[in-house]
Parts: C-alpha cells; structure tokens; sequence
C-alpha cells in the first residue's frame, strides 16, 4: 500500500463512523470485514479441495474419460487414501503443513465422500475435518456441497454448479471463535472441459451467510459474483454487502486485476484494506 493510501485510511478512519458507539467504530468494523474475509479464504480452499477430490475419484488419471496434460491441484506432500466400501467412496487428504499455490499452508485432515454413481444429474459430497488447520485457523464443521451440470444466467452452455452447505466454526490463533453458517455457490464458467488442469479454471461465487462473533451477527450477502480465477490467489472481482449492527457496508474486491486489495465503503466513505496472509 502506497503512502497516499495510508494517509487516506486514517484520515477516514476517524471519519466514517463519527457519532457511532465504541462497537460500531469504522476500525472495528473493517477489522471484523477482514475476519470475513479471511473465513472466505477459507471457504474457497475448502471448495477447491472437495472439488479437486470428487474430479479425482469420477475422473480418475488414466480412466481414459480425460486425455489433457494432468496439472494437479494439492501439493505433493498431501496424502490422499481412498477407499470404497459399497455405493460410497471416501477420500481422506491428510496435510502436513503443506503449502498451496495461493500460499496458504493447511494441516490436519480433510475427508470428502460421496456415491459412486457418477451418472446422477446430481452429486452431493460430504465434508468433514479432522484437527484441521488453515493457516493455524481451527477448523471444525461438516457438512456437503450438491454439484450439478446446469446451464445458468451466467453461462448457457451446461456447466459445473455447486451449491457448498456451510456449518463452520473457526477458531483464530488469538482464542477468537467465530461460527458461520449459510451457502455459497460456486459455478464453474471456464476451465470445465480439461478435468484435470485447475490452472484454467475459473468460478464466480454468489450466497449469503450469517458469522457469529465475539460481538454479534454479521450478515453477508455476494451483491455482485466474485470472480475467482485459479492462476491468482486472490478475489479479482466482485463485492459483498455486509450488515453489522444496522449499519450496511459493503467490500469490492475490484475491476478484474490479481492484487491483494479490497475497498470498503460504508456511510459514503472508503478505506483500502490489504487481505491475505
């Protein structure tokens, strides 16, 4: 962040929310929009993860139904065991602080489970964590995500929905506990046809979801897609609308550009904020 926008934050940061209480203070609130943020972090490589496993057991490398060059996803030192005991197969990815592409370093056990019949018009995965960590954030929580092959508004031609139930309570290094639960559904637009290389896919994300804080609720609704494309570890687009309190804000994450800012507006006023690690 250059000088120009330091200045600017402070000088709105005693701007945006004069007359308010303590806890409807402008650093409070963006402090808590980038918990959000980070959550969503979260949630996104949560996804990618059950995504990534369920291509892999419908998919499997050498099954002949993909012919592309394989790019995988999850960094050599996962560990993934599979087994498949009846109609239902179970994949258990075992991390020791390996690290993503986006940078993030997960430990502990994600398992992912689901039919194996591949040729239902709907697919729901199973999640679940084991003394999972993400980026020494506790994550706990299970529940599923329905995948379809659909034609949206977004694109005409059939293409991979999922819709991911979260149930997901996050425990920062700080003690800090937050609960969040809701949906968040993830299209697949680009990158659908080569099954096995993730660096070409690309997703927009809409939902909405409550966060339960140390202070309050915190609802969050996706106002416009976040566009996620794999080649940048961050949200290049899309904005959040987020209602604390009874005061609404909102977190644009931009024009389409790979960078680690978002903007956050509330009361007319804006902050840059930097997100990630």
């Amino acid at each position: 962040m250059n000088s120009k926008k330091i200045i600017l934050g402070t000088i709105l940061s005693i701007a945006i929310f004069t007359g308010c209480s303590k806890d409807d203070s402008e650093s409070s609130f963006v402090s808590e929009a980038k918990v959000n943020a980070t959550i969503d972090g979260v949630n996104e490589d949560v996804f990618k993860i059950i995504d990534d496993q369920f291509n892999e057991q419908a998919n499997p490398i050498g099954s002949g139904k993909s012919t592309e060059v394989v790019s995988p996803y999850l960094p050599s030192c996962a560990t993934v065991t599979t087994t498949v005991i009846g109609s239902t197969w179970t994949r258990t990815v075992v991390f020791d602080n390996c690290t993503l592409q986006n940078g993030n370093v997960l430990d502990g056990t994600i398992i992912v489970s689901g039919s194996t019949n591949f040729d239902t018009p709907s697919q729901t995965i199973n999640y679940s964590f084991v003394n999972f960590h993400h980026n020494d954030i506790l994550i706990e929580g299970n529940r599923t995500v329905v995948r379809t092959i659909q034609s949206t508004e977004a694109l005409s031609t059939p293409h991979p929905v999922a819709n991911m139930d979260i149930d997901m309570t996050a425990t920062f290094p700080n003690g800090n506990v937050y609960h969040r639960v809701g949906n968040r559904i993830r299209e697949m637009i680009e990158g659908f046809q080569t099954i096995h290389v993730w660096a070409d896919n690309v997703f927009l994300i809409t939902g909405n979801w409550t966060t339960t804080f140390p202070q309050g609720t915190r609802n969050t609704t996706v106002t416009t897609p976040l566009r996620v494309e794999m080649t940048c570890p961050h949200i290049v687009s899309g904005v959040l609308t987020i209602v604390r309190n009874g005061v609404t804000a909102t977190l644009d994450f931009g024009n389409g550009e790979c960078d680690n800012e978002a903007t956050f507006t509330a009361n007319g006023n804006t902050v840059t904020i930097i997100l990630g690690n």
